[in-house]
């Protein structure tokens, strides 16, 4: 059975099962019954929903323990990489350009659409605030930057919530290690490029596991509230929507005709055959093969620039990824906000910015990848984790689609600089 079918049956499952204890299994606020009788209801309710909330903490601490060596091994084996070599000349200097502009419009139009629409104010989920929650307060634009710089790296691998300091850390460390001498530069690399094989593979481990981490999450949900909680989510899940579409067919197509003087249109046609693959497999890296193929077949890129810029988009370039994190992370805060009395100020939304654009370049290029650097950007923000965990209900086509918008966003730098570069694309007979 593949990934999303499993997925979907443990989402049907859980909510059926969820169901069944709502239904035959008496809770703690039961109309027609006395304080004992209430009391000893919600005691019987608990214990059927133990065992399921047992394993959502489970869960929940298995995609804590891949935040930080998942961010670390990923961004030092890739800056490591590319800073000794050529990669850091003028073509590195146009992808990377390219990659950081179109990331931060992507985040910058979740923030927009989601402090529009505001689907997080009032919503109905059945997220608890923790007793010693108290938001945010007093954190100002200069105090991030000054957080970012940590006093002690040792203590921010411990802390799930100093994500900053760990991704400064690794852009620093992976940045000289590529500018030492043999043979330290290529024992360092290696070490932290086998470290993060070996933590992809943990990863891909952990991520097979959504499926029964879904199931355990919707008997939680289900049997503590019902079916009333997914209605706040589906409006979420179109704001999503819309917002990773917006981004995919009106800016990236803006900035193709302005700075890579491609037609847009003609430009999608060709790279058809990626892009479907990037929706039915929600993998940038499984996708790379085809991506390579349709851009230099179809779309006419030389080889020296595609095998350069979209290695390097499947790893760094995630403009789905990246607003997804935003708009998912906004929307939780909204909720915990309206709920606790406690104010999302706009240095906080600086914040979930600046961390989901450096998280992106950690997020690796597999199905539901972004739901770990979620859960990093709201430890930051001294959130609970659970909300990331209640998304994956209706991750999968959203998944789906932000990993189009990821492969489309490469194609288009992969055009963009071959035209800057003097090349001209879209002249081979496409088949």
């Amino acid at each position: 059975m593949k990934a999303h079918s499993k997925i979907l049956l443990g989402l049907l499952l859980g909510a059926a099962g969820g169901l069944v204890l709502q239904q035959f299994v008496p809770g703690a606020f039961d109309t027609g019954a006395d304080g004992i009788e209430r009391l000893q209801a919600g005691c019987a309710r608990d214990n059927w929903l133990a065992p399921f909330r047992l394993g959502a903490n489970v869960f929940m601490n298995l995609l804590r323990m891949l935040i930080v060596p998942l961010i670390l091994t990923s961004i030092v084996s890739g800056v490591a990489g590319l800073s000794g070599g050529r990669e850091f000349g003028r073509l590195g200097a146009k992808t990377f350009g390219w990659y950081i502009l179109t990331s931060l419009l992507a985040i910058i139009t979740g923030l927009v659409v989601i402090n529009l629409t505001q689907p997080g104010v009032g919503a109905n989920l059945p997220l608890a605030i923790p007793d010693n929650y108290e938001g945010a307060a007093g954190r100002s634009f200069a105090d991030i930057i000054e957080r970012m710089v940590p006093q002690n790296v040792f203590g921010a691998f411990s802390d799930n919530g100093l994500l900053l300091q760990v991704i400064f850390f690794a852009l620093v460390a992976g940045f000289f290690i590529g500018r030492l001498d043999e043979p330290h530069r290529g024992r360092m690399l290696g070490l932290f490029e086998s470290g993060f094989v070996l933590m992809m593979r943990v990863a891909e481990w952990v991520l097979q596991l959504i499926p029964y981490g879904v199931f355990v999450l919707m008997v939680k949900v289900v049997g503590e509230t019902g079916m009333s909680a997914f209605k706040p989510l589906l409006y979420y899940m179109a704001i999503v929507a819309f917002a990773l579409l917006f981004h995919a067919m009106v800016v990236l197509p803006i900035l193709l005709r302005v700075l890579g003087r491609v037609s847009p249109l003609a430009w999608f046609r060709a790279m058809a055959p990626a892009l479907m693959t990037a929706f039915s497999t929600s993998s940038s890296s499984v996708t790379l093969p085809v991506t390579l193929e349709t851009v230099e077949k179809r779309g006419g890129v030389p080889n020296k620039i595609s095998s350069f810029t979209l290695p390097l988009g499947a790893t760094v370039n995630m403009d789905g990824t990246a607003l997804y994190e935003c708009v998912g992370v906004i929307f939780l805060s909204q909720f915990y906000a309206s709920a606790g009395g406690f104010e999302l100020g706009y240095a906080d939304q600086i914040y979930v910015v600046v961390a989901a654009l450096m998280a992106s370049i950690g997020a690796a290029g597999i199905p539901s990848a972004g739901l770990v650097m979620m859960t990093a950007i709201l430890s930051g923000l001294g959130l609970p984790v659970e909300g990331a965990i209640l998304l994956l209900a209706i991750d999968r086509p959203l998944d789906m689609l932000r990993t189009v918008v990821n492969v489309w966003s490469d194609t288009c730098a992969a055009a963009a600089v071959a035209r800057s570069e003097g090349h001209t694309v879209l002249q081979t007979t496409q088949t």
